[in-house]
């Protein structure tokens, strides 16, 4: 909701997969919250912990508010629970056409979950572990979509 935990955990995540694959120039990976929270924050600092852990860097993201124009950018938008799922679909202009679906229908161990969030709970190493294990399914997804290697 507010781009501080979850999502940025998912850019960061995703970000590593396509750049140790070395497709970077083939992927323009960015994170937005559904709600104005923390804009231009930098992600919660034990998130960050979590994602060095996987050697994942966080610290240059910044937080920011989905806006309009990534529904016409972006051909995918993954929400990290079904509360903003149901956000970015009522959002999501008529004439846009990204695929707007769930993180965890990437993942084998909880297809169609939540994400839980971290931030009251704690969980950060947990959540970042769900996150990154879902983003390696969804880089091969699609990989297999697009012939990219």
């Amino acid at each position: 909701m507010g781009n501080i935990c979850r999502s940025p955990s998912a850019e960061g995540a995703f970000r590593s997969i396509v750049e140790k694959n070395q497709i970077s120039q083939n992927y323009e990976v960015d994170s937005a919250g559904t709600h104005a929270y923390h804009i231009g924050n930098s992600p919660d600092q034990r998130s960050q912990e979590a994602a060095l852990n996987y050697g994942v860097d966080l610290s240059s993201q910044r937080a920011r508010q989905v806006h309009e124009s990534d529904f016409y950018y972006y051909d995918y938008i993954i929400a990290m629970d079904s509360d903003n799922l149901v956000i970015l679909k009522s959002m999501k202009p008529k004439k846009s056409n990204p695929k707007i679906q769930l993180m965890l229908d990437y993942s084998k161990e909880f297809p169609g979950a939540s994400v839980p969030d971290p931030y009251y709970e704690g969980k950060f190493d947990e959540v970042f572990k769900m996150i990154h294990s879902s983003c390696l399914i969804f880089f091969e997804s699609i990989k297999k979509k697009t012939n990219i290697n």
